[in-house]
């Protein structure tokens, strides 16, 4: 059976584990990112992760999820946000192939998912997708044909950074703002509310969270309709720790997206949420690997 090491860097934790060969999660764990250490040590877990497997048996490929922007083509980082430092210029590609003699792709942890979701999850069959993964932040990724569309400088679809009512889409509208709110609005510390608390108490009738989960979906739909008008996709998948919460949101978001979006389009654009949910960037990093060695060869 051939094997295929799949490491998704996010910032909080690092998932792993092998997938064979028709990509098949084998085994799968995980450790903290400990970000703060900043990119050599994370590429130095990485080498870690590769190298335990390697002592179990023969690797025929590493494939790998990250955050920040990656040049695929030389399977680096070249930008990536403050939370990990000195995480710009890690050349992942270059060190695993030249320690190992094993082909390693890398590719965006937002790509990865919906690259992930395209090929057997929630947007699978479909021509053109958007993925959006809703958190501390947002991403987004945009699916054509089955491929990822990258733009000219490998740096497209980074919808979070979007202008929007004075400020940005990730800024207004990510999951993160809603326990800031409601620890505001309450008067309360800010540790006492997460996501989780805030969505069962609104269930409960707490108008405060029902009100900053509205303030929530409206902006997901001001922003969602936005690249929609440019994109046009055939379905819009939401993925991220909050979007869990389907059976509260769905309805909540395509009334949003109605909103904001013309008729026409909004008919004949689905919403649909994450099936891979933990294991979305395992998976799209693998199926990145079989992309790119297919286009090599």
């Amino acid at each position: 059976m051939k094997r295929y090491v799949s490491i998704d860097i996010g910032g909080t934790a690092i998932k792993y584990g092998v997938l064979s060969g028709d990509g098949e999660l084998v085994c799968r764990s995980e450790m903290r990112t400990e970000s703060y250490k900043g990119g050599m040590s994370i590429l130095a877990k990485a080498v870690g992760i590769v190298e335990r497997y390697c002592e179990t048996g023969a690797v025929d490929g590493i494939c790998i999820s990250t955050a920040g922007m990656v040049d695929t083509e030389k399977g680096e980082i070249f930008y990536a946000a403050p939370l990990i430092p000195e995480y710009a210029g890690i050349r992942f590609k270059e060190t695993m192939e030249s320690r190992f003699g094993i082909p390693c792709e890398v590719e965006n942890d937002v790509n990865c998912a919906g690259l992930a979701e395209s090929v057997s999850g929630a947007s699978k069959g479909s021509s053109s997708s958007l993925m959006l993964t809703i958190g501390t932040g947002i991403g987004g990724c945009a699916i054509i044909d089955g491929k990822v569309f990258h733009g000219f400088s490998n740096s497209a679809c980074e919808v979070g950074y979007m202008h929007m009512a004075g400020s940005d889409f990730q800024t207004l509208g990510a999951a993160s703002i809603l326990s800031r709110k409601v620890a505001e609005w309450k008067n309360e510390p800010s540790e006492r509310w997460n996501g989780y608390r805030i969505f069962q108490d609104a269930q409960k009738g707490d108008a405060l969270c029902i009100r900053a989960i509205d303030e929530m979906t409206d902006v997901l739909g001001q922003g969602i309709a936005n690249i929609c008008y440019v994109l046009n996709p055939e379905i819009v998948v939401l993925g991220g720790g909050i979007m869990a919460q389907e059976e509260y949101l769905k309805g909540r978001v395509e009334k949003a997206v109605e909103k904001y979006l013309v008729a026409s389009i909004a008919s004949r654009t689905r919403i649909a949420f994450a099936k891979h949910r933990n294991d979305a960037g395992m998976l799209g990093a693998f199926y990145h690997f079989m992309q790119r060695q297919e286009q090599d060869n």
